[in-house]
């Protein structure tokens, strides 16, 4: 079996989920078609699309989607680097999911058969809290504390036993910030009224984004210690585990790190300095099926449990159910509410969502499959001056689009 096909597929989600969905389809000689997801490859999407043409035709097209291990390595090691590159290590999770999605479906077997057995009948989630419908929907959640317990009290309705949410809520370019007396302030208020609208009845989850310095990340988890949040996420930027494992040595709250981390290498470092209890790696971004399942289980010796981080379309969002479903350490996943919305528009099935639970599926690979008229008429048209990039990719499968 050889991969003689690739094809990309732009799509603005025109929502919630990242501003693009990148995905890769790879076809065997055989006919059979695999579908990947890179994740928030930090450039204009059509330089993306002709990364991943470039790397798909050096190195994945015409080799075995079986042999992972090999083309996983080819990738990473081309350009005499071996750095968990954001960019590079997004590419080889989109290749890497779709050739497990093409093992699964000549198999035969759901991907999670393939990586140890479904361990879990059911995978818990949780969302965000965002605004209103009725409000602009494209951010988190911002407001006064007693707008916060407004919407917590509404999830808790719909079926959700865990909400994310972020009480500080500063821009992260300039980041680390230490926090004014009233930030601190707000953010407890915060936490306090969403603590207070769902009892003991939800996980409440701190989900900050490396805002703060050392110092005031650990003010800040003092004042929260009384909620008893189920994780605080990113207390400080990703990029020095030192100065996160001293949040974590001060607080009685699990850290949990990862979304913005590739490779087993970096999760190795995360663990090893106890910066984070709880690991959240991409499975797009992180390199792909095997890598995540590689990491939960290189957390699994260090007692910490896998909690996927989940903000972007739904064929990665797929592969973290399938990891979820066969590690024995496996928390809970990051979610888009209930995974409806344009979710349910562009896929031919939808997830199956039960009052806080996504049931896995139970078909050959991924068991996902993307509908190809709303991939047309919500294909990413837009330009960077900047960047002299044609639309030779989405025009093959989008004549006269």
């Amino acid at each position: 079996m050889k991969i003689v096909d690739l094809k990309t597929y732009v799509v603005d989600p025109h929502g919630f989920g990242g501003r693009n969905w990148v995905f890769v389809a790879l076809t065997t000689n055989d006919g059979i078609r695999g579908i990947g997801e890179a994740f928030e490859i930090p450039f204009n999407p059509n330089a993306a699309v002709k990364l991943i043409e470039s790397v798909g035709q050096r190195f994945v097209m015409g080799s075995d989607p079986f042999n992972i291990e090999s083309m996983w390595r080819r990738i990473y090691a081309s350009g005499y680097d071996q750095h968990p590159d954001l960019t590079k290590v997004a590419i080889i999770s989109a290749f890497e999911i779709a050739c497990w999605d093409i093992i699964g479906k000549a198999t035969g077997q759901p991907i999670y058969n393939l990586l140890g057995g479904r361990y879990h009948e059911r995978i818990r989630t949780y969302t965000y809290i965002y605004p209103d419908p009725s409000q602009p929907r494209r951010g988190y959640m911002r407001g006064e504390p007693d707008a916060f317990a407004e919407r917590a009290a509404y999830y808790l309705k719909e079926g959700f036993t865990a909400l994310k949410f972020d009480p500080v809520g500063l821009a992260t370019v300039h980041a680390p910030f230490q926090l004014a007396p009233a930030t601190l302030a707000r953010a407890e208020a915060i936490t306090q009224a969403v603590r207070e609208a769902v009892g003991d009845k939800c996980d409440i989850i701190i989900g900050t984004h490396g805002q703060m310095t050392t110092s005031s990340a650990i003010r800040l988890a003092r004042r929260l210690e009384k909620y008893d949040p189920l994780w605080l996420e990113e207390p400080t930027p990703p990029e020095n585990k030192v100065e996160m494992a001293r949040v974590a040595q001060f607080t009685s709250i699990p850290v949990a790190s990862g979304e913005r981390l590739s490779t087993k290498y970096e999760f190795r470092e995360l663990l090893e300095t106890r910066a984070a209890s709880i690991v959240q790696p991409a499975v797009a971004r992180v390199g792909g099926i095997l890598e995540a399942k590689k990491i939960a289980s290189m957390a699994e010796t260090h007692y910490a449990q896998l909690a996927p981080h989940v903000y972007s379309g739904p064929v990665e969002a797929m592969a973290s159910i399938h990891v979820a479903a066969c590690c024995p350490n496996f928390l809970i996943t990051e979610g888009i509410e209930r995974w409806a919305g344009f979710y349910d528009e562009i896929l031919v099935k939808p997830f199956r969502w039960e009052n806080g639970y996504i049931i896995p599926p139970d078909g050959p690979g991924l068991d996902i499959e993307l509908r190809e008229d709303v991939l047309r008429a919500h294909a990413y048209r837009g330009t960077d001056p900047a960047i002299d990039v044609s639309y030779k990719s989405l025009a093959e499968d989008y004549p006269g689009g």
